[in-house]
């Protein structure tokens, strides 16, 4: 039987960057998913604060020199991995100049979001989509960690439904009690439709409030986890009630084999068209 392949993307991965409760999970989920004999792939942004020499990060020249549009913009996507030997397996850097050279990751000096990290969430996902196609690597699913992922879900469901490579990608997104400090950009439904976006979903999203964004995204999941002991009742609210596959929070010790089995049901699960 061929192995599944689980795609991770997260806004943040231990050790490039320090210990949080989602830099954590991001680096334990593939390694525990990748023993119980699934293929994976890890993502992550890469910030101008990961220690390239540290960390040994080189560029994937066959990877790297295609420009994506966002907001009627060109950005030059560049490719860079490095290896968690530990682990043995590898995660792949979305970098751009334009985005993420900063001195901080998600937040500014003043502990605000930056104004255009939806631009850099659009950006980050469909930086991943496309170099998983230039791997030639198709995964049964998308494993999104923390809230600055969660739009990958509507691009799958809306602009990659339609390219072959992906039809029949499946996405979990894994709740974590991080949120926006405040909105996304106002003008975000616009991106979206510029970026081929249906008008009814770009719609949806013109409240741009974490909540509601939240929401859309799991609204657009074909599965949902907890990754934290106490989730926020407001999160937990979104959580509840949804009628995908869930996955609780679970303790270190039963993980490796609850995500197996859970992965197993929502990849199987046939897609309703």
């Amino acid at each position: 039987m061929e192995k599944k392949k689980v795609l991770f993307i997260s806004q943040e991965i231990y050790p490039f960057l320090p210990k949080s409760e989602v830099s954590s999970q991001a680096r334990r989920l593939p390694q525990i998913t990748q023993e119980s004999g699934k293929e994976i792939r890890v993502f992550s942004p890469r910030y101008s604060v990961i220690n390239e020499r540290r960390h040994q990060l080189h560029e994937v020249i066959r990877l790297s020199g295609l420009n994506l549009s966002i907001d009627d913009h060109d950005h030059p996507l560049i490719i860079k991995v490095a290896s968690v030997s530990a682990a043995k397996m590898q995660v792949y850097f979305i970098d751009n100049d334009d985005y993420f050279k900063r001195k901080a990751t998600l937040l500014d000096e003043n502990d605000q979001d930056y104004e255009d990290n939806d631009e850099r969430a659009m950006f980050f996902c469909r930086g991943v989509l496309e170099t998983v196609k230039k791997l030639g690597w198709q995964p049964d699913l998308i494993h999104c960690n923390g809230s600055f992922t969660g739009l990958m879900s509507l691009y799958i469901k809306h602009i990659y439904n339609k390219d072959p490579h992906f039809k029949s990608t499946k996405v979990v997104y894994n709740f974590f009690n991080d949120r926006f400090t405040n909105d996304w950009s106002p003008r975000f439904s616009e991106k979206l439709k510029l970026d081929g976006f249906p008008v009814a979903i770009a719609d949806s999203v013109k409240d741009t409030s974490f909540l509601n964004l939240t929401k859309v995204f799991a609204d657009h999941c074909d599965g949902l986890s907890i990754g934290v002991e106490e989730l926020h009742p407001d999160i937990q609210q979104i959580y509840n009630a949804s009628n995908v596959h869930k996955l609780d929070f679970t303790s270190e010790e039963a993980q490796a084999k609850a995500l197996s089995v859970f992965i197993d049901k929502v990849v199987d699960e046939p897609i309703l068209v």
